[in-house]
């Protein structure tokens, strides 16, 4: 299966994203330092994801 390295950082992002916010709102409100440590954190998982090369297939596509 080949994924492109736009489409993992995409994905990567969103999830990190999503899992900032929702601790950020486990006490009903979403204050401004919760979305500057969501921003960070889809930023460093971008980083991270394209700083990581897809692992190249084998002969077979495994």
């Amino acid at each position: 299966m080949k994924v492109s390295k736009y489409a993992k950082a995409v994905t990567a992002g969103l999830a990190a994203g999503a899992a900032s916010l929702a601790t950020g709102l486990a006490d009903g409100t979403l204050s401004a330092q919760d979305g500057l440590t969501a921003v960070a954190a889809v930023l460093a998982v971008w980083g991270l994801t394209w700083a990581v090369p897809n692992k190249p297939q084998g002969p077979q596509g495994l």
